[in-house]
C-alpha cells in the first residue's frame, strides 16, 4: 500500500485528498509523524519527520492524529479483497503481503492482468485515494523491491532474464536489508553500488553479513526462492511501550499505562502458547533521564503473577516524582508450553492459574479486551489505542 496511514484518512476525509497530510501518534509538536501522504513527501516530510518540523517544511500540512483501529480494519478489508483476485500467501504487515503465483499464471499477461484487476477493485471499493503498488519477481524478496520501483500505483514485473542489470540503477540502501550500517560495511570491501554487490563473490557477502545470510542474498539477487529466517522469524520475545499522553505523565497515572501495556503483552504471549522467564520495564523521564530494570523467574504465563512483578520494578525505579514520558514492557526468555518444565520446589497451583487465564481470554475474546481487565489498569483502558508493529496486526477491539 503507498503511503498506507495517510492514504486511509485522505480517502475518509475527501477534502483532503490533493493536499499534505500527515500522521502522528499525538496531536503533540514534539512527536514524530509515522506516516506522510505523497503531496506531503514532496515537501520531505516522511516518517520520523517531528511535526513541528513538518509544519516548517510544509506550511499548510494537516497533521492528524492516529487511527490505529480503523487501519486495521481497512486492512483486513483490503486483504479479503486481494483474495478474490489471488490467494494471499503471507501478510507481510498491515500494508504488504506476498502472493504465490500458480504454475499456469507465469506469464506477463497473466501477472499484468491480475495485478491491474487488484489496482481496479481497489478504486472501486474504497476510492482513488486508497493505491497500492505491485511488484512480480522470481522471488519474494526481489518482488518486494520490484513494488517499490514504480511507486506510487505502480506495477512493475522484474523477470529472471532482466536479472541483475535491472537492479543496477537502485542505491544500496534500496535493498531489503541494507541499512546504514550494512551500506558502510559494504563500503569498506569495496562494494559501493548495486552492480558491485551483485558482482561480489558468495564468500566476500558471507563476510559482510557475518553469516549464512549473506550467502541467502547472493542467491536472491540472481532470482532463486532462498527461504530466510525473515520469512518465518523465530519468536524471542513480546514487547509493548507507549509514549504518554500530557494527562498519563503523573507517576501516579503513569503506573496505570505500565499496567495496561503487560496485560497486552500477556494477552499475545499466550495467544502465541507461550510463557515468560524474564520481564523488563523501561522507563524515560520527562527529565531526558532512562531507567530499566528487570526479573527473572521460572517461565509462567499468569497475569496476576506479571502483574506483582511490575509493580515490584517500579517502586524501584528512580526518581519516583518525576513525570514519565515513555515506557516499555518486555517478556523475553519465552518458551512454548509443549517445552515448559515445572519447578519442583515451586508450590504453584498451575491448573488454578491456567484457568483463570483461560477464562478471562475466551471473556476478552467473545466481548473485547475491554471487557475484563485488572484493575490496576483501569484509567489507562482508553488511553492506549492499539498499536501496529511491523509484523503483528491486532485484530479490531470492541467496545466493552
Amino acid at each position: 500500500m503507498d503511503s498506507y496511514f495517510a492514504s486511509v484518512e485522505q480517502h475518509f476525509h475527501p477534502r483532503l485528498r490533493g493536499r499534505p497530510v500527515a500522521v502522528a501518534p499525538m496531536l503533540v509538536e514534539s512527536t514524530c509523524c509515522i506516516a506522510a501522504s505523497y503531496e506531503a513527501k514532496a515537501y520531505g516530510v516522511k516518517t520520523g519527520t517531528r511535526v513541528s518540523d513538518a509544519r516548517q517544511m510544509c506550511p499548510g500540512i494537516v497533521i492528524l492524529n492516529a487511527r490505529p483501529p480503523l487501519y486495521i480494519e481497512v486492512h483486513h478489508q483490503i486483504v479479503e479483497l486481494v483474495e478474490s483476485c489471488i490467494h494471499v500467501d503471507a501478510v507481510l504487515s498491515i500494508d504488504e503481503m506476498v502472493c504465490w503465483l500458480p504454475t499456469n499464471w507465469r506469464t506477463v499477461e497473466k501477472v499484468t492482468e491480475v495485478g491491474r484487476l487488484i489496482q481496479q477493485k481497489l478504486e472501486e471499493e474504497f476510492s482513488e485515494a486508497l493505491r497500492c503498488s505491485i511488484g512480480v519477481a522470481p522471488n519474494g524478496w526481489l518482488a518486494k523491491i520490484a513494488s517499490k520501483m514504480r511507486k506510487p500505483n505502480g506495477f512493475f514485473v522484474m523477470q529472471a532474464e532482466d536479472l541483475p542489470e535491472v537492479l543496477y540503477d537502485l542505491e544500496l540502501t534500496d535493498l531489503h536489508g541494507v541499512g546504514a550500517n550494512m551500506e558502510l560495511r559494504l563500503h569498506a570491501q569495496g562494494l559501493h553500488s548495486v552492480a558491485r554487490l551483485c558482482e561480489a563473490p558468495k564468500k566476500i557477502l558471507e563476510a559482510v553479513w557475518r553469516g549464512v545470510e549473506g550467502a541467502r542474498l547472493w542467491h536472491r539477487l540472481r532470482g532463486e526462492d532462498v527461504q530466510g529466517h525473515d520469512a518465518h522469524p523465530e519468536r524471542r520475545s513480546v514487547s509493548h511501550g507507549h509514549v504518554l499522553p500530557p494527562e498519563f505523565r503523573s507517576p501516579q497515572r503513569a503506573v496505570e499505562i505500565a499496567h495496561r501495556l503487560l496485560q497486552k503483552a500477556a494477552l499475545r504471549m499466550r495467544s502465541y502458547g507461550m510463557r515468560a522467564g524474564r520481564l523488563t520495564l523501561s522507563v524515560r523521564f520527562e527529565n531526558y533521564e532512562k531507567w530499566a530494570g528487570e526479573l527473572t523467574f521460572a517461565e509462567t504465563e499468569d497475569r496476576i503473577t506479571l502483574t506483582r512483578m511490575v509493580k515490584m520494578l517500579w517502586n524501584q525505579r528512580p526518581y519516583p516524582a518525576v513525570a514519565v514520558k515513555k515506557i516499555n514492557i518486555v517478556l523475553d526468555r519465552l518458551v512454548t508450553n509443549a517445552a515448559f518444565t515445572p519447578s519442583l520446589f515451586e508450590q504453584v497451583d498451575l491448573r488454578r492459574e491456567e484457568s483463570l487465564n483461560q477464562a478471562i481470554d475466551r471473556i476478552t475474546g467473545k466481548f473485547g479486551k475491554k471487557a475484563l481487565y485488572l484493575g490496576g489498569a483501569h484509567h489507562a483502558m482508553k488511553a492506549i489505542e492499539p498499536k501496529i508493529a511491523f509484523n503483528y496486526i491486532p485484530e479490531v477491539e470492541l467496545e466493552g
